[in-house]
């Protein structure tokens, strides 16, 4: 048979281009991301978003329009109106006790007795040198009378001589004038008289000067008597002060002294309260402290009947979160009330208003008022807004801005969800 030539080769097929290696390999990856790009948001549109928290765990509310009441309700504890504080005048041993604590006792009434065997012998002391500079007067006094007797008796006969002497000059004269003495013999007589009353004068004076000068002595020792007495009372005073007695009426309180015990000077031994007039003291959480001054008014209600407060005192220190204030009654106060009684006082601190209100909750503080979680309508999720919060009472906070009335807001507290801006809400 004859063979069928094989068919001739020519270069015709390498007219055709071939696509390269590489750039097959990047349109497939290019095709493999988009791919994978658009899966992905696919999966994030079906995916759910946001922490999820149960609803049990969350407590919504809505906002309504209503009449924003601006009170607030703080507990307070009843204490007595007016108190006088006892301490101890000196210090000793307590040997009588007369009063026991939460006893009803009366001005003057003898509650202890002291024993401080120093005050008694600062007190003898000071008797004996009281009579010591007493009996000294006495001895001066009798002294200066002694010398005033003896001055009198010289100024007497110093008289009686200067009387003599004149009557003997007066007839010296005459006798003279009659020529029976000489002149010589009555220039004699004139200088008598001239020396005696010399000597008169000059005792009187020398009687002067010695009497101012004991005088004085007198004074001075009058003075030191005085301010020994004074002292004395004094001592006297301290030695009474060792029996304490009730300053004023009232009810004895913190009063638990022991026979035996010592006691310091200025320590605090209790306390009269007043059992007839009392005051409350209430603590405020320290958001209220620009808004509580004196002043403001607050009520109570007991029993059924409401008792007006007035705010008398305002004490800002802040201790662990809350600040004191004490309010009084305004005109009359429960029958029964007694010392430590705790009472609910509704304080008022602004007129009344119409808005937007939700009730007082955590949320209010883990916010700041400046953002609220708000429910979606239909419930399934909560998402982060920024709202405007104004005023708060105990039960209520002023919306004014950021939430319309109808939506509902997770009022509970906030700090479990972090820095989330979503929240999914799972039964």
């Amino acid at each position: 048979m004859d063979q069928i030539p094989p068919p001739a080769v020519t270069g015709a097929a390498m007219d055709i281009s071939m696509p390269r290696p590489r750039a097959r390999r990047a349109i497939r990856l290019a095709l493999t991301f988009a791919a994978i790009a658009s899966g992905a948001a696919l999966l994030w549109q079906l995916l759910p978003r946001g922490l999820e928290v149960e609803l049990r765990d969350v407590r919504i509310a809505s906002v309504d329009a209503g009449v924003f009441r601006d009170e607030i309700v703080v507990r307070s504890l009843a204490e007595p109106l007016n108190s006088i504080m006892l301490d101890a005048v000196e210090s000793g041993r307590v040997e009588e006790v007369f009063a026991r604590d939460g006893q009803a006792v009366k001005k003057g009434d003898l509650l202890f007795r002291l024993s401080n065997p120093q005050r008694n012998l600062e007190l003898l002391a000071r008797q004996a040198e009281q009579a010591q500079q007493i009996s000294n007067l006495a001895t001066l006094q009798v002294a200066q009378q002694a010398v005033r007797t003896e001055h009198q008796r010289r100024l007497n006969d110093l008289a009686f001589a200067l009387e003599q002497t004149d009557k003997q000059h007066a007839r010296n004269a005459r006798l003279a004038r009659e020529g029976f003495i000489s002149n010589v013999a009555l220039e004699e007589s004139g200088d008598k008289l001239a020396q005696a009353r010399r000597s008169l004068d000059q005792e009187r004076r020398g009687m002067q000067l010695e009497q101012d000068v004991r005088q004085r002595a007198l004074r001075q020792m009058d003075q030191a008597i005085t301010g020994l007495a004074s002292g004395l009372e004094l001592v006297a005073a301290t030695v009474d002060a060792l029996a304490v007695r009730a300053p004023s009426a009232g009810v004895l309180t913190d009063f638990r002294l022991l026979v035996g015990q010592a006691v310091r000077q200025d320590q605090a031994i209790g306390r009269i309260d007043d059992p007839r007039r009392f005051k409350l003291a209430a603590q405020v959480d320290e958001f209220y402290l620009n808004r509580v001054m004196p002043g403001r008014e607050g009520r109570i209600i007991q029993d059924g009947k409401t008792y007006a407060l007035r705010v008398s005192t305002v004490y800002p220190q802040i201790k662990e979160g809350r600040f004191s204030a004490e309010l009084v009654f305004v005109d009359a106060q429960p029958d029964v009330i007694s010392p430590g009684q705790g009472m609910d006082v509704q304080l008022t601190l602004g007129q009344a208003a119409r808005a937007l209100l939700l009730p007082n909750g955590a949320f209010a503080n883990d916010g700041g008022g400046a953002w609220v979680f708000v429910v979606a309508e239909n419930g399934s999720h909560a998402e982060r807004r920024a709202v405007q919060l104004g005023q708060r009472s105990t039960t209520q906070v002023e919306v004014k801005s950021g939430l319309s009335a109808g939506e509902q807001v997770i009022v509970s507290g906030y700090t479990g969800f972090g820095k989330v801006e979503r929240l999914r809400l799972t039964n």
